[in-house]
């Protein structure tokens, strides 16, 4: 379980003067030799602390090619990335607290001590985590149909551009997902697997997970389209949680964290520990799995097929006409 790691960086991201410092040194205190990237990153209503954490794998890319001097003949483990998105952690000062829309982040860096503390422990994975999310406590809100929407100090293509690297082998966005009626249940659930504006089929391997690591039957969030193309171009958009999928080739799938009724993301006492601690616990099992090939996100044969009969979907990466 990873309830002590959730606790911890709850106590220090529900403040009012939560930064990415405080946060990398919390990750410092697990492991002082950890790879950890902080700094600021502005937009056009105000700025937020980028935080990224950097997990090298036994035979991830990183090794492979120490070990070899630069010549990476032999096949490294994939690379996954797990982003945390979200607007803020609070929206003060019109709200006092953590906001729903937090839990993304918190799940996200919750992972990133978990996977911290079993390096130290001698616990490596085989391929390399790139964590990477966020820490704003004084994010705006917006109007959003059926609740209010958190906003972002900071552009989501910013956020892309920060987040989403030629590194990443595949992506898990996690995100909380509450403030709609496309899914009504408490808990998690996964979306299809995006790639290079595909939307395929969902994942045998990560349902396999999510049912051992939820001791349920798997909860799936409906997409549409309009979900995977960029913000900013005046469709739809359940939320952001595939926003990474416009800026990578990469296969990517979103890990919502949901609720039975429509939350506001900028409500605050609506996150649920057992639901985040949930949402790590998969993506942990996730990445445990991915990096060892022993779980993959979509099928390759049949996206080759798909690509020969009907050509490429890139353009709904793109803003369009």
């Amino acid at each position: 379980m990873l309830l002590k790691q959730l606790l911890e960086l709850y106590e220090i991201l529900d403040s009012p003067k939560a930064s990415g410092q405080q946060v990398k040194d919390y990750l410092l205190s697990i492991d002082p030799d950890a790879e950890i990237f902080v700094y600021p990153l502005v937009g056009p209503k105000g700025h937020t602390d980028m935080v990224k954490v950097f997990i090298p794998g036994t035979r991830g890319k990183t090794a492979v090619a120490t070990a070899s001097g630069g010549d990476t003949a032999e096949a490294p483990a994939p690379t996954l990335g797990i982003l945390g998105r979200l607007g803020g952690l609070g929206a003060r000062p019109e709200r006092i607290g953590f906001v729903s829309d937090g839990d993304g982040a918190l799940a996200a860096l919750t992972v990133a001590a978990k996977l911290l503390d079993m390096r130290v422990k001698g616990d490596v994975l085989e391929g390399d985590i790139l964590i990477s999310t966020h820490v704003c406590p004084d994010a705006p809100v917006r109007p959003h149909h059926p609740v209010p929407f958190m906003d972002s100090p900071v552009e989501t293509y910013q956020v892309n551009q920060e987040e989403v690297s030629d590194e990443l082998d595949a992506i898990l966005s996690v995100d909380t997902t509450k403030g709609n009626r496309i899914i009504n249940t408490r808990g998690i659930a996964i979306t299809p697997t995006v790639k290079e504006g595909y939307l395929l089929p969902l994942s045998d391997d990560l349902m396999d997970i999510m049912e051992i690591t939820t001791g349920k039957l798997p909860q799936v969030l409906a997409l549409s389209t309009y979900d995977i193309t960029p913000y900013g171009n005046d469709l739809y958009h359940l939320n952001s949680i595939l926003q990474p999928s416009t800026a990578s080739k990469a296969p990517a799938v979103g890990v919502a964290i949901v609720t039975e009724t429509a939350v506001p993301g900028c409500a605050t006492g609506a996150s649920h520990y057992a639901d985040v601690e949930e949402a790590a616990r998969f993506l942990l099992e996730v990445a445990k799995a991915y990096t060892a090939g022993q779980c993959q996100f979509y099928d390759v044969d049949m996206y080759e097929r798909a690509l020969a009969r009907y050509g490429s979907m890139s353009h709904i990466q793109t803003m369009g006409l």
